[in-house]
């Protein structure tokens, strides 16, 4: 064990709050400039819908995964806006997200660079944006409830990047962050308990988490009548 919170965190554990990204395969109607055929005669960068026999453009983009910053409330906001009219989640007030905010990861799409010309000395040029803004298209909260106890809230992802691992990923970042800070339980209350089964939760009894149901659930609109399902990690 380490001696010190410090010793801790540069010994490893702080490396949870650092960003981490991957690649991800999108649909796009902007045409690509340089294709490359493969046998088949078919761009490598296109695939065919078979639902509509539709060929459609595919490009790979990279979704970084950070702590959440003040610049994403309102793009927060807006996500969980969406899903909230949606009825697939609870709403939630600017205001709550202000007071939350550490609690939260994001999924942002990083804005594409591309090089510049090499200088006289042979040396590149710095990066060159290409003028678009980082766009946040999910999100998922890490709450401390109780001793050992920690909640997953707000995992939300913009419907067209879902089934992409990117609500897989913001779990995990959730589960990393607890473990950091010695939580061995973590629950979430969902209308999608088989996503989280994948990540290795089990549904349980909402009558095992009497701590959430007397502090934030007594609040709750739905309260009693609850129609999300209970689902716990145990790390």
């Amino acid at each position: 064990m380490y001696k010190t919170g410090r010793q801790r965190y540069e010994k490893g554990g702080g490396a949870i709050f650092y960003p981490t990204e991957i690649e991800i395969e999108v649909e796009t109607e902007e045409e690509e400039s340089l294709s490359v055929k493969s046998k088949n005669g078919r761009v490598k960068n296109q695939k065919i819908d078979k639902e509509t026999d539709t060929v459609k453009n595919v490009k790979t983009v990279k979704i970084v995964f950070r702590k959440a910053l003040m610049c994403d409330v309102k793009s927060l906001y807006k996500l969980f806006l969406e899903y909230s009219n949606a009825g697939e989640m609870l709403p939630r007030s600017m205001s709550d997200i202000y007071t939350h905010l550490r609690d939260f990861y994001i999924a942002e799409i990083e804005c594409e660079t591309e090089k510049g010309n090499e200088n006289l000395n042979g040396i590149d040029s710095k990066k060159v944006s290409s003028g678009c803004e980082p766009e946040v298209i999910g999100a998922c909260a890490l709450a401390i409830v109780w001793e050992n106890l920690a909640e997953i809230r707000s995992l939300a992802v913009k419907k067209p990047y879902t089934r992409k691992l990117i609500g897989t990923e913001l779990i995990k970042k959730c589960v990393e962050e607890a473990k950091f800070f010695k939580i061995n339980n973590i629950f979430a209350l969902t209308y999608k308990p088989q996503f989280f089964q994948k990540s290795g939760f089990n549904v349980i009894d909402k009558s095992e988490l009497p701590h959430k149901i007397w502090s934030d659930c007594i609040n709750c609109v739905k309260f009693p009548d609850c129609d999300e399902t209970a689902v716990m990690l145990k790390i």
